[in-house]
């Protein structure tokens, strides 16, 4: 996490900004849909080469080995280069309490520095992890903001989340303590979902 940078995160930056997510079952690729519906970014969805097993017992053990190994798979050439964008909304779904390996692909192939990042991801209840601490490791010039945790796809109270996370991204300071518990998704929505 990037100290003293300092990118005003106001309505009009918002639109410029550029949303890049990895959506295995839909829950992700809802989220992104909204924020773009908030704040009128582009949007960019990213797809393995490969895609991941239907079954869950293969898709599991894949998910682990990959994430165990550090593993970032071969992407389809369709993302959009966050080159002109100075705020990159990233999101992915919480695999083994990290960022799907496609995404930990599309960030380490990208020169992030001096970008604000606002990461978010869909989960099912289980642990959460350090996402924004994963995804500061892999980008450790740019600035990444708390990570918003969404149940699912996020319900009906979901627009009513990512207004809030994108107001309290605005009042942050880029300084984020360097405590997993202080990073870890302090803006996890529970619900009815």
């Amino acid at each position: 996490m990037n100290k003293n940078t300092s990118v005003d995160l106001d309505k009009s930056r918002l639109k410029d900004a550029l949303i890049v997510s990895y959506s295995y079952s839909g829950n992700t690729h809802q989220i992104a849909k909204a924020i773009q519906t908030i704040t009128g970014a582009d949007w960019s969805e990213i797809y393995p080469w490969q895609p991941y097993p239907v079954e869950f017992p293969e898709l599991l053990e894949q998910v682990q080995r990959e994430v165990r190994n550090g593993y970032k798979p071969r992407l389809l050439p369709n993302a959009r280069s966050p080159k002109q964008y100075a705020v990159v909304f990233v999101g992915s779904p919480n695999w083994c309490g990290t960022i799907a390996p496609p995404l930990a692909s599309w960030l380490s192939r990208h020169d992030l520095s001096g970008k604000v990042i606002l990461p978010f991801y869909s989960h099912c209840g289980g642990v959460a992890g350090d996402l924004a601490g994963d995804i500061a490791a892999l980008c450790p010039k740019a600035d990444v903001r708390e990570a918003l945790g969404v149940i699912g796809s996020g319900g009906d109270d979901l627009s009513a989340a990512l207004t809030n996370w994108m107001d309290q991204a605005k009042k942050r300071s880029s300084q984020i303590s360097q405590s997993p518990q202080s990073r870890n998704s302090l803006f996890t929505q529970r619900g009815a979902i």
